[in-house]
């Protein structure tokens, strides 16, 4: 029998309910013949409440302690959905994720998988038991549970499909797939049926919120095929129709690759610019500035360094709007007197627009079309990245959705 791993967010396990729909739709596969392992979510709102809870008692609560308490939420829901599962008649077992064994490293509220003992699990497949392993969550070589951070639970079930080779992970939640880009800006996007791992990875780390950047990284690296999925749709929806649904992340690119150009458009309103003027031109003099700021755990993304004119140059960057200040300070405490900088200045108020997609690689004239498209709208580029299937533009965030719009178009993308 085929393995296959489900994984249901926070939404899909909002309520009992819920809870009661998701039994009939895994109890659905389980009649089909399939081995099912199921990752869930805890309940929507309740990983917020148990931290707002642990900050009402500790302004900084300690890593290892919040780890303790965070990792509740997602123990209710396996309970709860074994449950369900019995109710309706079928054998089901739920495991938090220390009793598999997850193991983790011991970075708490950010842990990293470093294995998964299959030997209990698979035992209980073949007993015919249907499994539910705690998302989000793991134990350290102290036995300290551990926590993977927020979005952990897709990572966690990506993970479980490729310790135990599943056929697919099944990731259910509630969009129906990968769309061209987010429907709530372009009415017109279209969902895709496909997306290679590469393209799936660069809308994630873009701002695309249907999955967790690491959990993309990890189907990648194991080349474990991945499907986004809707739970919000009739559970007993005849498994053919469902098996099509939604999008297939794989390694599998698609057949229309030459025709396909651009896969999407990905946007991230969360972006902030500094920039620092009159830096002098040597060897060193990025690690100088940068590296402050990475000491401070700010990530960087968009790099631009000036030409140099009399010895002197203009460094410019972004960093995530919620680190704009605290960059900012880094930057005039550590770094200005130190480098014998001029003035530094900064803009909280831009967003990054891009173009995605593996067809890129084939054809010429993308960066052109892309450039056109947003000066006859009368958007100004403010910086530039690319990666060899991505070209990514920092433009001021009152003109980022009617950008979105416009590349959306001209590229055909609302296109069946």
């Amino acid at each position: 029998m085929a393995l296959i791993v489900h994984k249901y967010g926070g939404t899909s396990m909002g309520s009992t309910e819920r809870i009661k729909n998701v039994a009939k739709r895994v109890a659905k596969w389980h009649d089909a013949g399939y081995q099912i392992i199921v990752v869930p979510s805890a309940m929507s709102g309740e990983t917020n409440r148990i931290i707002g809870l642990a900050k009402e008692i500790m302004a900084e609560p300690d890593p290892r302690e919040l780890d303790m308490i965070a990792s509740t939420g997602e123990q209710v829901s396996v309970g709860l959905l074994s449950m369900a599962l019995q109710a309706i008649g079928k054998k089901a077992v739920s495991y938090a994720g220390w009793q598999v064994p997850i193991k983790t490293d011991s970075a708490y509220t950010k842990a990293r998988i470093s294995s998964i003992d299959d030997v209990k699990v698979k035992a209980d497949l073949a007993e015919g038991k249907i499994v539910i392993i705690t998302g989000f969550q793991g134990v350290d070589d102290l036995g300290n549970i551990t926590t993977l951070g927020r979005g952990g639970s897709d990572t966690s079930a990506v993970a479980i499909a490729a310790a135990m080779k599943a056929q697919e992970c099944l990731i259910y939640t509630d969009v129906d797939g990968v769309y061209t880009t987010d429907p709530r800006v372009v009415s017109e996007a279209r969902r895709l049926n496909t997306v290679t791992f590469e393209e799936m990875l660069e809308m994630a780390s873009l701002g695309s919120k249907v999955l967790q950047i690491r959990s993309v990284e990890f189907a990648g690296n194991y080349r474990m095929p991945t499907r986004v999925l809707s739970s919000l749709t009739d559970p007993l929806m005849p498994l053919a129709e469902e098996i099509v649904s939604g999008t297939l992340i794989s390694f599998e690119e698609d057949t229309n690759m030459e025709q396909a150009t651009i896969t999407g458009i990905a946007f991230n309103r969360d972006e902030a610019k500094l920039t620092v003027f009159g830096v002098p031109d040597k060897p060193g003099i990025a690690y100088q500035i940068l590296g402050p700021v990475a000491d401070a755990n700010i990530e960087v993304d968009m790099i631009i360094q000036n030409q140099s004119v009399e010895g002197k140059t203009d460094f410019t960057f972004t960093v995530p709007r919620a680190d704009y200040n605290k960059a900012m300070e880094v930057l005039n405490a550590s770094v200005k007197a130190h480098i014998g900088a001029g003035s530094i200045i900064g803009d909280a108020k831009v967003s990054k627009v891009s173009v995605v997609g593996v067809g890129m690689r084939s054809h010429v004239g993308i960066a052109s079309q892309m450039f056109r498209t947003l000066s006859e709208e009368g958007i100004n580029i403010q910086m530039i990245s690319t990666s060899e299937i991505k070209i990514s533009v920092l433009i001021d965030e009152k003109y980022m959705e009617l950008a979105v719009r416009a590349l959306h178009k001209a590229f055909g993308l609302e296109a069946a």
